[in-house]
């Protein structure tokens, strides 16, 4: 396929790369040893009220790499999964992972225990990190599961912490909470006794190439159950190295605080938080995203200078007391990914912060950032930017064939930090790239005159009206517009006459709208068929990933769109359903 042409490049700010060498550093170990031996002193990671330092983490994650290598006896190329909340075991444990030439398995902790079944068998798993919270499901899947040989190490939600608070944490954790339901994992192993035996040993300082598995990365990808993409130490690298090119203008090496609201196993954090370690970044770990209280506070006492997160974060921020109260005048760059930026939360954004939200985009299989806007924005943009030094995008029609500029079909992308492929997946990973290394997004959009990229919506959560197509996040922006709306969802639902219609899951900000109100709005945007005819309003948040996006295909599975004697994910507590039929407005 030929190459498209790369417009974006004359919109680069002065002096920015259009290359970055992806092969300048050999593996993530070596990006890890710089930061421990620059910064030492510097802070490095806070939590629950303490703080590390670039030495005590390279002290901490020695100590724990030589236990995995010594103790446990895992090999190189193993694999070991680590599940657990941003608390500072996570970027111990990953980084002792890596420093023993092991591969890394991001686990959400909030998996059921089908879901963590999937993950370890299909990784082939040798080992576990889990937080004690969690280790009933764990025990759960060992149960079902007799022939999973796994290792098994669990740490409490204190065990970094100084002796007096880590003593206090764990019995209000465990015993004021009651945060920890029981569990019995025989032959587990202590962090801590594990850490202690570890600072015994030596590691071994096993060569790595950039050809070798950094993580195994977990992703519903386009199509179908997850599967891990296998990002490699020079993914990983080329992805920190355009991203560090990207911001080196506006942010000063061992100089930021940066806030770390997503959780480290999501791809976004996971390489923005290596960015910001390769700078030498103070970074403050939030436990539990979705409680504002916790990020209000920690905004207080800090003053980041930087922070990332998704719309719907930054719209429960501006929404969460106590946050009009906070001083932001240190705040740098608000960096957003992971789901669209809404246009009213951009700009009540803008006029809290005083900065922009700066959105970019990306997906797991590129490790993952592709694309983002300048730094310098004074305003957002209705794109996620330019694509990033060293990265390709074009624009596909369902043949494969590239469209021109401006025309609407599947976004492709290339560049040095698109995976392997899928891990023991060879016929989906072929599915998934196009001739010539270009990775199928699965995500529709277009490329504007000035290279920067629009994405429009996810293929498969595209609305077809009567055979026009509807994308949902421009139904959303429209209702998000509306004063009286906390958040909205929009979906497809079938209709004899017009095959599907556009139906809004809707939580009210104003107990008092109607759902003729909100037809009546969207009329005033768009238009016939795109306006919805079906409303539902709910008292409850919607579904949301760890990261905050909304779960569109957990609302499809909602009662009234499944077969009957389906399964329903979803508890009908809260629900107010309204059938509105809008008409086509034409």
């Amino acid at each position: 396929m030929e190459v498209p042409p790369q417009s974006w490049l004359a919109h680069y700010p002065q002096a920015m790369p259009s290359l970055i060498d992806p092969d300048s550093l050999g593996s993530v170990k070596e990006l890890l040893r710089l930061a421990f031996s620059r910064f030492a002193e510097r802070p490095a990671y806070t939590s629950l009220g303490h703080t590390m330092s670039w030495r005590e983490m390279d002290v901490a994650s020695r100590d724990f790499g030589a236990a995995l290598q010594h103790v446990l006896g895992l090999r190189r190329g193993e694999r070991i999964a680590v599940m657990m909340p941003n608390l500072l075991q996570h970027p111990v444990c990953t980084f002792a992972a890596l420093r023993a030439g092991l591969v890394v398995v991001n686990v959400n902790p909030l998996y059921t225990a089908r879901e963590l079944a999937h993950q370890l068998l299909d990784s082939g798993a040798a080992a576990i990190v889990v937080l004690e919270h969690h280790a009933h499901v764990l025990e759960q899947v060992m149960l079902e599961h007799p022939g999973l040989k796994l290792q098994v190490v669990v740490t409490a939600t204190g065990d970094l912490l100084p002796p007096v608070r880590e003593l206090v944490t764990n019995l209000v954790v465990r015993h004021v909470r009651h945060q920890v339901p029981a569990w019995r994992l025989p032959g587990a192993q202590s962090f801590k006794d594990l850490l202690e035996q570890g600072s015994h040993h030596l590691l071994d300082d096993l060569p790595l190439k950039g050809n070798d598995t950094a993580f195994l990365q977990y992703t519903g990808g386009t199509t179908g159950v997850a599967k891990g993409a296998v990002l490699t130490h020079r993914n990983i690298v080329a992805n920190v190295l355009q991203l560090a090119a990207w911001i080196a203008r506006d942010l000063r090496e061992g100089e930021e605080v940066a806030l770390m609201p997503l959780p480290l196993y999501h791809a976004y954090a996971l390489t923005c938080h290596l960015v910001f370690m390769r700078m030498g970044a103070h970074m403050l770990l939030v436990a539990n995203p979705r409680d504002p209280a916790e990020l209000v506070g920690m905004m207080r006492r800090h003053a980041p200078t930087v922070m990332i997160g998704v719309n719907s974060l930054y719209r429960s921020l501006l929404d969460a007391p106590g946050f009009d109260a906070v001083d932001l005048r240190h705040l740098k760059v608000c960096a957003a990914g992971g789901m669209a930026v809404q246009r009213v939360v951009a700009q009540r954004w803008k006029a809290r912060a005083g900065v922009p939200l700066v959105e970019g985009y990306g997906l797991t299989e590129a490790s993952p950032v592709v694309s983002s806007n300048r730094l310098d924005i004074v305003d957002w943009t209705g794109s996620v930017g330019l694509p990033l030094p060293s990265t390709d995008v074009c624009v596909l029609d369902d043949a494969g064939r590239p469209l021109a500029t401006g025309a609407v079909g599947e976004i492709a992308v290339r560049g040095p930090q698109v995976m392997q492929g899928y891990w023991r997946r060879p016929e989906e990973t072929r599915q998934v790239f196009a001739p010539g290394g270009w990775l199928r997004t699965g995500d529709i959009g277009f490329l504007d005159p000035e290279g920067a990229l629009h994405v429009t919506d996810r293929k498969k959560d595209m609305i077809v009206v009567s055979g026009f197509k509807v994308y949902p996040n421009e139904v959303e922006e429209v209702v998000a517009m509306h004063p009286g709306v906390a958040e909205v969802a929009a979906i497809g639902v079938p209709d004899a006459a017009a095959g599907e219609v556009v139906k809004l899951v809707v939580q009210r900000r104003d107990s008092e709208l109607t759902a003729e109100q909100l037809i009546e709005h969207c009329r005033k945007y768009l238009t016939g068929y795109k306006v919805p005819r079906r409303i539902e309003f709910r008292a409850e948040p919607l579904p949301k990933s760890p990261i905050g996006k909304v779960l569109r295909r957990e609302l499809r599975e909602a009662p009234e769109l499944r077969e009957p004697g389906a399964p329903s994910r979803q508890s009908a507590r809260g629900r107010e359903a309204v059938t509105a039929e809008a008409g086509d407005g034409s």
